[in-house]
């Protein structure tokens, strides 16, 4: 997700309510990575459109920024608003309109160290079990500090990745949340 840069007086941009996600698969599993800034989780590439002028660009762009990967195909597998909260200036109410793609690539792995920390491909019993850590977060659990250290799927990506079957968590799990977005 490409930080927003601070505006003249230090003051952050404000956000357009609009975000991609991206989904890149390979034999060795689905990449994802921990973010290098808030909030903190496992994460799949992901950014706000606003500059890139639409989402499939920003898909591609951020894809690039994020990862150092080319896109060579795209897929947009949802299409949905959640009420995620971001580091920008909201401009009316919290959350995002979000497109989430399936990405065919090329290129080497080349990740942002700005953005990016332990880029993995994880095999889905593997991205289960950060759904259910994030479960047992959002339950009270694992508290922030410990969530921190040792992060489960960011809040956000949860739904995603159940609507997509990908993995599975109860209503009553999603609803929780939800509520830490």
């Amino acid at each position: 997700m490409t930080p927003a840069a601070p505006a003249l007086g230090g003051v952050a941009p404000l956000c357009d309510h609009a975000s991609v996600g991206v989904l890149i698969s390979s034999r060795s599993g689905l990449l994802v990575f921990e973010r290098a800034t808030p909030p903190a989780g496992i994460a799949l590439v992901a950014g706000h459109v606003d500059e890139h002028g639409g989402p499939e660009q920003a898909a591609r762009d951020e894809v690039t920024e994020e990862v150092g990967l080319n896109v060579t195909r795209l897929h947009l597998l949802l299409d949905q608003w959640r009420p995620n909260r971001c580091r920008r200036t909201p401009s009316g109410p919290v959350g995002h309109h979000w497109w989430i793609f399936q990405a065919e690539v090329s290129g080497s792995l080349c990740p942002s160290p700005r953005e990016i920390r332990a880029p993995r491909w994880i095999h889905p019993d593997q991205l289960q079990q950060h759904a259910l850590r994030t479960a047992a977060y959002a339950n009270g659990a694992v508290d922030r500090e410990e969530f921190e250290r040792e992060p489960g799927l960011e809040p956000v990506w949860c739904r995603f990745l159940h609507d997509l079957e990908l993995v599975t968590l109860s209503p009553a799990g999603l609803d929780r949340i939800e509520a830490v977005l």
